[in-house]
């Protein structure tokens, strides 16, 4: 069955007393679901009217048996639902979510499968799964418009899909220290270098110069913009700019929260603090982690935004994985321990440090879902 029709709950079978107490909490279901794609197209099922959150399109998928992983189950279901094998297809983690429907909570893990093109043939006329449901393939643009009516708690995925697979971050202004007009060096260089139609995470690091980004957005209208958060860097004087005040503000794909900024929204005993009220609810956020304290709190800050119906955490930077010549003196994560973390992550993980775009299929088979530098990536 298509993902949360067939369920498994995390509890232990009740005993008879316990099945009459009518204070129950209902049981977790637990969900694998594949995100499948053929480069921009993806596979689409569609929910019977009778089934829970019925005559809604979703994502292959379905529960995960007591006896087998998240991974495991997913090969099972989506050859159970389509015949498709992807044993030998590298499966990236997205992410997990936890929704509440009120009658039924669902506890997804979601991963992303590309299909192979040989695969994609053999089964892009497919209207009909196996078991039954109908599936149809949709522009990647299609789903993102949300043309196709999701469950609830598909939502945040579809906001995961958003991010690209590389992304560019700017020097910092002190890099062009040495010139006589340094703020027109800087502008320049990325007007010149940034490529057409990229994620670029603007950070300047020097509080002064807020102006910059509003400038490179004004004369790139081609790129999206990452911010550093509200509460570290206005885009403007006035303080920033929300999706709709100006076109600038609509490329506004999210605000970045650095480590320190992350663990300073939670006291040592995992309560928050009053720093998370002035985080942005208009963007979605990418938080900085470099250890399992501050995935931890990405996890904490990312549940808390879904439950409060706010923008979500769509990813986060994990670094350094290798050595870099910016910061020179810390010791870097290596890939191992590097994907370490990234399972730990409740959201899509971004490589950082020390990478080049060659090396995101790396990325991908670590955990990753993209990469992210300065020097080759501008």
């Amino acid at each position: 069955m298509l993902n949360g029709s067939n369920q498994q709950s995390e509890t232990k079978p009740e005993s008879k007393t316990n099945s009459k107490t009518k204070t129950d909490k209902p049981s977790i279901v637990n969900v694998a679901v594949a995100v499948i794609h053929y480069k921009d197209q993806y596979l689409l099922g569609f929910r019977d009217a009778t089934q829970h959150q019925g005559n809604r399109y979703e994502f292959v998928g379905g529960k995960i048996e007591a006896d087998e992983s998240a991974a495991q189950a997913l090969i099972r279901e989506v050859a159970e639902e389509t015949g498709i094998l992807i044993d030998n297809n590298t499966i990236v983690k997205l992410g997990r979510l936890h929704h509440d429907y009120g009658d039924k909570q669902v506890s997804l893990q979601v991963y992303k499968i590309e299909l192979t093109a040989e695969q994609y043939e053999q089964h892009r006329h497919c209207e009909q799964g196996l078991e039954g449901q109908a599936l149809t393939w949709v522009s990647k643009s299609q789903l993102l418009a949300g043309e196709y009516h999701l469950p609830a708690a598909n939502k945040t995925i579809l906001e995961w899909l958003k991010l690209p697979s590389k992304i560019a971050i700017t020097y910092p202004l002190a890099h062009f220290g040495t010139h006589t007009d340094a703020a027109a060096a800087w502008l320049q260089h990325h007007q010149e270098k940034l490529a057409s139609e990229s994620w670029v995470y603007i950070r300047l690091k020097d509080a002064k110069s807020e102006h910059l980004a509003e400038q490179l957005m004004t004369v790139r209208p081609d790129i999206l913009a990452i911010l550093p958060s509200d509460n570290e860097q206005p885009l403007n004087g006035q303080g920033s700019l929300t999706a709709n005040e100006t076109k600038i503000g609509q490329r506004i794909v999210a605000k970045h929260l650095t480590q320190t900024t992350l663990m300073q929204c939670f006291d040592k005993d995992g309560s928050s603090t009053a720093l998370i009220q002035s985080l942005s609810k208009d963007h979605p956020l990418i938080v900085s982690c470099h250890d399992i304290a501050s995935i931890t709190a990405a996890n904490q800050l990312a549940s808390m935004r879904i439950q409060n119906a706010l923008p979500p955490v769509i990813g986060t930077f994990v670094s350094p994985v290798l050595a870099t010549q910016t910061h020179p003196d810390d010791t870097p994560l290596g890939w191992e321990a590097w994907s370490a973390l990234a399972e730990l992550a409740d959201m899509p993980v971004i490589g950082l440090g020390g990478l080049e775009p060659a090396m995101l299929n790396q990325a991908l088979q670590y955990g990753g879902i993209s990469v992210a530098g300065i020097r080759q990536f501008i």
